[in-house]
């Protein structure tokens, strides 16, 4: 059993509150799931159910913490530098004695995840490795540990779709109990038993956890019938209340006229006392409001139109592609590949991790990067390639510097649920999905009008998904994207294409599904 009671945490920078008063009880083989969006401090509780001892460092922190399970296995959202250019050996046997792992349950789980274990006694980097490699990496040691406990932070992301499914039913069945945090829809709806809904309401000033013992779906429903629910209650009262109120003033109007009209003293007397019975009514109209129900309040989604992207003609070809080949370390992936792109096309790419799925999509930025007939935006998996750790979102969006353009920007930071103090924030104090929105906005800002997005939806949270679909549904360019999110896919893209050895195969069905 788990349990955190009262659990408040502060920015000691700021004082902001990132959560208050948080209280929750997970039992042996729950699977609570923590959600929602960017920025609100899911990873932070994690890092604190580990008693990580950095995070004392700029965060205030008071509540209490009662861990009974006996062995906590964590996999991070992802890995620090230092470890990433550690030996895949020595990474994956550094916390085990080789003697206890038991080599049958080994080449059982890599053979589920598509893994070669004799690689894990590979002298290659993990940097080397795709980012849902690195992942599968992760969970094999993780799944050798004999952890009764496992926390994963976004354990989803960059899985290929049939790795995926794997992690859907292994959670779903294992007897461990598993906290995690997703981004995905369909891994929330098929696996979590509760959830904890981390929210920051009236413009990220009021912290709300909401723990429910509910499956995800049920959750959202009920949320979503409760906050209805409560919004028709609370404005039909106050409409009643304005039909009282604007009653009552048409009263009082009228025997204010006939007091100034008034000639004698008996009829001035007797409308001076209805005019007190009339006042006593609007005080008493006025105390009513005081029992009303609230106006249910619920957390801004993100607010993003590619409002200034210029379309791209439906008839210009973009891009053609014959024969092309991927190749990492003089060692070919995939060969024969062939890819036309016009101006209507939003092509998903999906395959197997490892198959250089992210290396195509920085081969086309290079092909494309000095068209001058189209503007490309780059969106990597790792953002980190583009964004500098001195940076802020401020300075990572402009172009010249100039006072409007920085008034422009921090509109278009604020549309998208930034606070004043987190447009100046280095990068490295940004959560992953705030780093995902400034790419957006960048998008925007510079008129891109041909996106190549890797993994685009893998740090926006589940709340802010629908909206993201419906976005990029709805951009007037073209869209060129790596992504194994099929709700994405289906709404976004015209045509699917699977990467393989041999060159691309078609896999538009998919679309069908």
């Amino acid at each position: 059993m788990l349990q955190i009671k009262n659990l408040t945490i502060r920015h000691r920078y700021d004082l902001s509150i990132l959560m208050e008063n948080v209280n929750f009880v997970v039992n042996s083989g729950d699977k609570l799931a923590i959600f929602g969006q960017e920025g609100n401090g899911k990873s932070t509780l994690l890092h604190y159910i580990l008693q990580l001892s950095h995070i004392q460092s700029y965060l205030e922190i008071t509540g209490e913490l009662v861990n009974q399970f006996s062995k906590v296995g964590y996999l991070p959202q992802a890995l620090p530098e230092e470890l990433l250019e550690e030996e895949i050996e020595s990474f994956f046997f550094a916390d085990s004695d080789v003697a206890t792992i038991d080599y049958t349950e080994l080449y059982k789980y890599g053979s589920q995840l598509a893994f070669e274990i004799d690689r894990l006694y590979s002298q290659q980097t993990l940097k080397s490795l795709s980012g849902g490699e690195r992942i599968k990496v992760q969970l094999l040691k993780l799944l050798m540990l004999g952890c009764d406990l496992l926390l994963l932070d976004e354990p989803s992301n960059d899985l290929d779709i049939d790795t995926l499914n794997w992690l859907t039913f292994f959670i779903k069945h294992t007897t461990q109990t598993v906290i995690f945090i997703s981004h995905d829809e369909s891994l929330l709806e098929e696996t979590a038993t509760s959830v904890l809904h981390l929210e920051r309401l009236q413009h990220k000033e009021r912290p709300v956890a909401t723990f429910a013992n509910l499956p995800y779906s049920d959750y959202i429903s009920q949320k979503e019938s409760k906050y209805n629910q409560q919004m028709k209650v609370s404005l039909k009262q106050r409409e009643e209340h304005d039909k009282k109120m604007a009653r009552h003033h048409r009263i009082e109007q009228s025997v204010t006229q006939q007091l100034r009209a008034a000639h004698d003293a008996t009829a001035g007397r007797l409308l001076a006392k209805k005019m007190k019975a009339v006042k006593s009514m609007g005080n008493r109209y006025d105390r009513e409001t005081e029992n009303f129900d609230e106006v249910p309040i619920k957390e801004d989604p993100i607010d993003i139109r590619f409002s200034n992207t210029q379309p791209v003609p439906q008839g210009k070809q973009i891009l053609n592609l014959h024969n092309e080949t991927i190749d990492i370390d003089d060692k070919v992936l995939a060969k024969n590949l062939k890819l036309t792109v016009n101006g209507s096309d939003k092509i998903g790419i999906i395959g197997q991790n490892g198959i250089g799925k992210s290396t195509f999509l920085k081969k086309i930025e290079q092909k494309l990067a000095n068209t001058e007939a189209v503007k490309v935006g780059y969106m990597p998996q790792n953002y980190e390639d583009i964004l500098s750790p001195e940076d802020t979102p401020i300075s990572f969006l402009s172009e010249t510097g100039s006072a409007e353009e920085t008034t422009q920007i921090m509109t278009y930071l604020g549309s998208m649920k930034f606070l004043p103090d987190e447009m100046s924030h280095s990068f490295n104090a940004l959560s992953g999905g705030q780093k995902a929105k400034l790419f957006l906005l960048k998008f925007d800002l510079q008129r891109q009008n041909v996106l190549l997005l890797d993994e685009p939806t893998r740090n926006f949270s589940p709340t802010s998904q629908g909206e993201l679909r419906q976005n990029f549904k709805d951009f007037p360019g073209v869209i060129i994207t790596v992504s194994h999110d099929l709700r994405f896919l289906q709404v976004v893209c015209n045509r699917i294409v699977e990467l393989t050895p041999d060159g691309f195969v078609d896999q538009s069905d998919m679309l069908k599904e």
